[in-house]
């Protein structure tokens, strides 16, 4: 399984950018998926989750301002993230994972996307 996020950059606060995350390995019809973000000198937080049944979750802090989607099809999982804020800088991660009955059946990591909101 390969998870290659894309889609960081600079951006101005109050601006958007698309994080996609090209999913290989895998089939989206059956794998759970999240977006999670390390801010400097603090641990990996999750930022959005979406179940291969279509349920999504977010982080209080970011509700309203992200969107996770995914695309079968392509293979491809999606951040939006519009009204950016400085505190949103940091490394994005996707993640490929499956827990059942409190067991992690699976748990795949790409490579971080770096994100800076800043003017």
């Amino acid at each position: 399984v390969q998870l290659q996020a894309s889609g960081g950059g600079l951006v101005q606060p109050g601006g958007s950018l698309r994080l996609s995350c090209a999913v290989s390995g895998i089939s989206l019809d059956i794998t759970d998926m999240a977006w999670y973000y390390q801010a400097p000198g603090k641990q990996r937080e999750l930022v959005a989750s979406s179940t291969y049944g279509g349920d999504t979750n977010y982080a209080d802090a970011i509700k309203g301002r992200f969107t996770i989607t995914r695309d079968r099809a392509k293979g491809m999982v999606y951040l939006q993230m519009d009204s950016l804020k400085p505190d949103d800088t940091g490394v994005y991660y996707c993640n490929s994972y499956l827990i059942r009955s409190g067991a992690e059946i699976w748990n795949y990591w790409g490579q971080g996307t770096q994100v800076t909101v800043s003017s």
